[in-house]
């Protein structure tokens, strides 16, 4: 049965080789930008979200993102579903560890708790352009040297081997950096002015740590992408599938930040199932040229590590190191000061 729009299955590579109509890329866009515009407008109050209010936000951007697999295997057939659906898993899997770092990141900043949304929403909102860019070279770059599929394999296994040592630090180098390009430009300021990105200082105009963070959160985003873009190509080479399952899986972060941000400690061993699986796609992607792997099973394999993980995590708690004691101590200290700041 062929496809409405026109697949052509059977490459060398096995992946589903699309014929999208302009149409359809407008149509995607569309949709992400009425999406962003609604998230927007939602909280244009910068409220603080609640965990009932940040649980209903996820499962909604869920919804919309099995939605569009659904329009995926009307329009395409059920191998492109496939590829999304993978795309889609791996992407908001490897998502967790942006999570945690804005945690992280916020709470050196003290951004008040109801600034958050703001920062991370202009944040993704440049994520996504940057995403797109990325997978436009990603696509083309394999499509004309097939040895580049080694190389995004060999980048894979390196960052997942790193994930599985995960450091207490992390984000912290990114934090320094992002400020340091940010002071180049003009001046930090220290204190917020609301939830502007830029203030005057002295008659001079500066950058509140509003901006400062979202600086940061780009720059973490960057190093991201190099991870979980070649990631979503060892499971698809068609560029919509990869940035549609890119972008209903990043626009659902901020509701998952807000859900998750606390919960590192309580499923410790998410970070060992990410490693794990970039380890596996690396794999894949490495021998794809030889030998291909179903996406079928792919999904499989990436949908039973995240379920064990979360049982494992469950089953066997934590027990907090002093270390980890004084950094959560820390965290909440940073979390309080600026839930209060926001109510002064």
């Amino acid at each position: 049965m062929t496809a409405p729009f026109g697949s052509r299955a059977g490459s060398r590579d096995q992946f589903v080789d699309l014929d999208v109509p302009a149409w359809a890329w407008v149509a995607l866009a569309a949709t992400i930008g009425l999406m962003l515009a609604v998230d927007l407008f939602r909280h244009r109050d910068d409220h603080e979200p609640t965990p009932r209010e940040a649980l209903t936000e996820s499962l909604i951007w869920v919804a919309f993102g099995l939605s569009f697999a659904a329009a995926i295997a009307i329009g395409f057939g059920g191998q492109a579903t496939t590829e999304y659906l993978s795309g889609y898993v791996i992407e908001k899997s490897l998502s967790v560890d942006n999570v945690f770092v804005w945690a992280m990141l916020f709470a050196t900043f003290k951004i008040p708790l109801r600034f958050q949304h703001r920062v991370l929403f202009w944040g993704i909102f440049g994520a996504l352009a940057l995403r797109g860019l990325f997978i436009w070279a990603g696509t083309a770059l394999i499509a004309k040297f097939w040895w580049v599929l080694l190389l995004f394999g060999a980048l894979l296994i390196v960052t997942g081997l790193k994930i599985l040592r995960h450091r207490n630090d992390e984000g912290e180098q990114e934090r320094t950096t992002g400020v340091g390009l940010l002071r180049r430009i003009m001046p930090v300021s220290d204190e917020l002015d609301g939830h502007k990105f830029l203030t005057r200082v002295n008659g001079r105009r500066a950058a509140t740590p509003l901006l400062a963070a979202l600086v940061v959160v780009e720059l973490t985003d960057i190093i991201f992408a190099v991870d979980s873009v070649p990631a979503i190509l060892a499971v698809s080479n068609e560029a919509f599938l990869v940035f549609a399952s890119n972008a209903f899986a990043i626009m659902g972060l901020r509701a998952m930040y807000f859900l998750l941000a606390g919960a590192k400690e309580k499923f410790h061993f998410l970070s060992h199932a990410l490693g794990v699986i970039l380890v596996y796609v690396g794999v894949k992607m490495t021998i794809s040229h030889w030998f291909h792997i179903d996406t079928l099973v792919s999904l499989a394999v990436i949908i039973g590590l995240l379920a064990t993980a979360v049982w494992a995590s469950l089953k066997f708690p934590k027990a907090l190191s002093a270390h980890d004691s004084a950094h959560d101590s820390a965290h909440d200290s940073a979390h309080d000061s600026a839930h209060d700041s926001a109510h002064e």
